[in-house]
C-alpha cells in the first residue's frame, strides 16, 4: 500500500485536492496522512494559538469525514505554524520510506502566502520524494 504526505489548511477541502488524492487511490491501493499546519488568518488583531490550533483540527476533522465519505483513508495531525518545518518533522519521525509522496496544496498565487514563500519548492528541495502541488480554492468552515 503506497502513503501519501498531505500538506494544506485552507485547500484541504478543495474540490481539486480530492481529486487528486482520487486519482492517487485509482492506481493503486493509498492511503494518506494529513498534516495541516497552523494558521492565522481570522478576523480581529488578537488570537492565540490555541484557537489556531482548534481551527486546524476542525478542518482536520471535515476533511477526513470528506474523506470516509469518498471511500479514502486518512490519518492526520496538526503541524507547526512553518509547512516547511512540519513536513521535516514528520518525515523524521515516520521516516522517508513511509511516503511514496508529497502533496503540498495551496491557493492560488495572488492569495497564496505559502506560493510567496515558495513552499512546494522549498519541500521539494528537503526531499527525495516527488513533491505533486495542487492549487486549490478554500473551504470555509464556520468558526
Amino acid at each position: 500500500m503506497r502513503r501519501y504526505l498531505v500538506v494544506a489548511h485552507q485547500t484541504l477541502t478543495s474540490t481539486e485536492l480530492l481529486e487528486a488524492m482520487k486519482a492517487k487511490a485509482a492506481e493503486e491501493d493509498t492511503d494518506f496522512h494529513l498534516l495541516v499546519p497552523l494558521y492565522h488568518g481570522g478576523p480581529g488583531l488578537t488570537w492565540t494559538e490555541g484557537q489556531d490550533r482548534a481551527m486546524a483540527r476542525r478542518r482536520l476533522e471535515e476533511a477526513q469525514q470528506q474523506l470516509t465519505a469518498e471511500g479514502l483513508t486518512a490519518t492526520g495531525e496538526v503541524g507547526s505554524e512553518s509547512p516547511i518545518e512540519s513536513v521535516d518533522e514528520v518525515l523524521r519521525r515516520d521516516g522517508l520510506s513511509t511516503y511514496a509522496g508529497i502533496i503540498v496544496s495551496t491557493l492560488p498565487r495572488h492569495l497564496s502566502k505559502w506560493l510567496k514563500l515558495d513552499v512546494p519548492s522549498r519541500i521539494e528541495r528537503k526531499t527525495t520524494l516527488p513533491v505533486d502541488h495542487i492549487i486549490g480554492h478554500s473551504a470555509v468552515i464556520p468558526v
